[in-house]
């Protein structure tokens, strides 16, 4: 009995010492197998990364292929419409006053002087009669354009309006000025013509006269009075012989 007792722990130890070393060697192998599954895990995480550029990519194109039509021009407002309509009718407006300009302002507008006038202070204003529409000027002063119709005045000075600019043309006998009522301001002062040159020079140690009246006229010279005589009618030559016969019929 003992014999077959420690035959049998013999076996079993036999047993284990031939288990041991599967033992360790299947506790050896299974770090191993951890360490290779773990670097599997940024291979993962590196997907979602690389999937980001081609969304972002995707959807710029797409932004900006849906902004190209929208930059397109849009067809015009009824605001702009009615604004080019209403432009028109103004132009109209314009043209048809210009039309209806009355016999006395085209006597006015004979009267102007027209030219590049110098000015004080070096400043200087050009006058154009207007062509096309007769008794209208385009007056420029620099870069100042105005378009001006002639105005009656009570004064008898030219008087000339361009009253969508609030600018006035006034020429006098002596001298000419550009005024801005919508400001207030004397834009050219001293501006003369040829004629108002002259007029200037005359006035020179004469008495004051009215600037505002139109410089004069020279008149036409006249004949000399001894180049013309009249012829003497009978009766005037007949009064000195009755004359001379008075004295003979009271001797008788």
């Amino acid at each position: 009995m003992k014999t077959a007792r420690s035959l049998t722990t013999t076996v079993s130890l036999l047993v284990l010492a031939a288990a041991l070393p599967g033992a360790l060697l299947a506790q050896t192998a299974k770090p191993p197998a951890a360490k290779a599954s773990a670097p599997a895990k940024p291979a993962a995480a590196a997907k979602p990364a690389a999937a980001k550029p081609a969304a972002t990519a995707a959807t710029k194109p797409a932004a900006t292929a849906a902004a190209k039509p929208a930059a397109k021009k849009a067809p015009p407002s009824k605001s702009r419409v009615e604004a080019k309509s209403t432009a028109s009718h103004m132009a109209a407006g314009i043209q048809a006053a210009e039309a209806a300009l009355t016999p006395d302002e085209l006597a006015i507008a004979e009267r102007v002087h027209t030219g590049n006038m110098p000015c004080e202070l070096g400043n200087s204003v050009v006058v154009e009669a207007d062509a096309a529409s007769p008794g209208y000027f385009n007056v420029t002063n620099r870069k100042l354009k105005y378009r001006m119709f002639p105005v009656l005045t009570s004064t008898g000075a030219v008087r000339l309006e361009d009253r969508q600019a609030g600018a006035v043309w006034i020429q006098l006998g002596n001298k000419s000025m550009l005024l801005n009522q919508t400001i207030g301001q004397r834009l050219a002062d001293e501006c003369m013509s040829p004629q108002q040159t002259a007029f200037a020079e005359s006035m020179r140690g004469k008495p004051a006269q009215n600037v505002l009246e139109p410089a004069p006229i020279a008149a036409p010279v006249a004949a000399p009075a001894a180049a013309v005589q009249a012829p003497a009618s009978p009766a005037a030559a007949g009064a000195p012989a009755a004359a001379a016969s008075a004295p003979a019929a009271v001797r008788r």
